[in-house]
């Protein structure tokens, strides 16, 4: 069995104009103060990363995995959560998804389309440079707006839309495959990759790639009362990379699931700073040991009510006292006697 890595940090809601959020050396103190040992790096913040310089020189990779680790962090992951958005994006949100993309692409879905599907492509290359074995992103979305049917959708609008979806994404993971690194979506509502049936529907598709895998996030599926134990045991063959994420789930009288169109504080379904939620963490990690997950255990930290700084600190520990460091025999190995074949044949009473 293998010992989960950990405790490390999404880098994405922390990165900020003012030190020391602005740049990876700077951010990388901060975070090694708190007692982290591993990064994931949004591939898209130029603060702290040049994507297309890291797919293209291995000298800048070296450069970036050298600073790090005098500071005792490696990297976990590269992210391209906003670039694999605009992989597939429904017209109803182009203007809301329009900032993601580079300026000069923007107002122009086909460019912009083809502009994320080459971020992604070099995300790849840059996971290879950097000796990384995962990526995380998103699968976008053509069928979201349309997950919960009035009027009745039209027949085949779904399978139409995964087939799309698939057709944009296949040659993404044979750059993935030919660089050894397992591409893994964070399966999320408001991505058409949200839960385990469309993750499969998605699967299928793309001819069961081996590079077509899974971020989990077991704060997503809190949200969607989804049995994010189970989904473990179900796919953890498929999970490359773990958000360690907080939620809870607190339905009323007058809102559900779906929230009541209120703010992330009001709604009955909230992100929680770690150890503040409903997740069973404790259960999570055992499964985590259990099926031998080899990635890294890193805190993506959200919240409604606490502040960010506050959140990050208490997250190293928390993950620490989670993390199980395996066992390399059997508890009860003291009891053992070594294989007596026809010891065995007695107790079975065969002659």
């Amino acid at each position: 069995m293998k010992t989960i890595k950990g405790p490390a940090i999404f880098l994405a809601q922390f990165a900020g104009d003012g030190a020391p959020f602005n740049t990876l050396e700077s951010i990388a103190d901060w975070v090694a103060g708190l007692g982290y040992k591993g990064v994931q790096i949004p591939s898209w913040d130029a603060r702290l990363f040049d994507l297309e310089k890291a797919a293209t020189s291995q000298t800048y990779c070296d450069e970036i995995t050298g600073m790090l680790a005098e500071k005792g962090l490696s990297i976990t992951e590269l992210s391209t959560h906003l670039q694999g958005q605009l992989v597939a994006v429904h017209p109803a949100f182009d203007a809301q998804f329009d900032a993601f993309a580079a300026p000069h692409v923007r107002g122009n879905p086909k460019a912009r389309q083809e502009w994320a599907t080459e971020q992604v492509k070099l995300a790849a290359k840059a996971s290879r440079n950097l000796g990384l074995t995962a990526h995380a992103t998103f699968s976008g979305a053509l069928a979201w707006p349309y997950f919960y049917p009035w009027p009745a959708r039209p027949a085949g609008l779904v399978e139409d839309a995964f087939d799309e979806l698939a057709r944009r994404w296949k040659p993404i993971l044979d750059v993935f495959e030919d660089n050894g690194v397992d591409a893994a979506y964070e399966i999320h509502p408001g991505e058409d990759l949200h839960d385990g049936a469309t993750f499969e529907m998605f699967l299928e598709r793309v001819g069961n790639h081996p590079r077509a895998n899974i971020l989990y996030d077991p704060s997503h599926f809190v949200l969607q009362q989804l049995d994010y134990l189970a989904y473990l045991d179900i796919y953890h063959e498929r999970i490359k990379c773990f958000h360690v994420k907080d939620a809870e789930f607190r339905p009323n009288g007058r809102m559900g699931v779906y929230g009541g169109y209120q703010s992330w504080a009001d709604r009955p379904g909230r992100f929680r700073s770690l150890g503040d939620g409903q997740v069973d963490f404790a259960a999570i990690f055992s499964k985590m040991a259990q099926y031998d997950f080899p990635g890294w255990a890193v805190l993506e930290w959200e919240c409604a009510l606490k502040h960010p700084e506050q959140g990050a600190a208490e997250g190293a520990p928390f993950i620490d006292r989670h993390i199980i460091r395996v066992t390399e025999h059997a508890f009860d190995d003291f009891a053992a006697g070594g294989a007596d074949r026809e010891l065995n044949k007695r107790l079975m009473g065969i002659g």
